[in-house]
């Protein structure tokens, strides 16, 4: 099932722009409704259902089905997401509620590296070697192959 947005829940993050969804999706499928201020799947059958949305909306608005390794078939799931963590929420058929806590992040927000530390071998795009190589794997200089 592709993410949906429940009209009733959503308030379109009080945007002018762009709301939340909108800015996460990788497939650039949630719209903003400007005459109704509502966020919505413009291409359902395109969903990866990644959970990018339903984490960042701050209404909790989005909702997707559960995968089936943690959410039985028939359960409900929604994450409350936070700086830190994503607290997930599971309501089973039989009415049982049970939650967890996963991390979000392993660096305080702000301080990751893009280059994870490693000085880049080469400016040039069209090298063969990679953006952290060789000092990344280990080894004294580029390895290539005798013409």
């Amino acid at each position: 099932m592709p993410s949906f947005v429940n009209p009733a829940k959503c308030d379109g993050c009080k945007a002018l722009d762009k709301t939340a969804c909108q800015y996460i999706c990788p497939n650039d499928l949630m719209v903003l409704n400007k005459e109704l201020m509502k966020a919505y799947n413009q291409e359902p059958e395109m969903c990866w259902e990644c959970y990018n949305c339903v984490k960042i909306c701050p209404t909790q608005a989005v909702e997707v089905r559960g995968y089936a390794d943690f959410v039985p078939m028939g359960a409900s799931v929604s994450p409350m997401r936070s700086t830190e963590d994503i607290m997930w929420t599971i309501k089973f058929r039989n009415g049982q509620i049970k939650r967890f806590k996963f991390p979000i992040r392993t660096t305080p927000e702000g301080s990751a590296v893009p280059d994870g530390g490693w000085k880049t071998a080469t400016e040039d795009l069209s090298s063969p070697v990679l953006f952290s190589e060789p000092e990344s794997l280990g080894l004294p200089g580029v390895i290539g192959f005798k013409k």
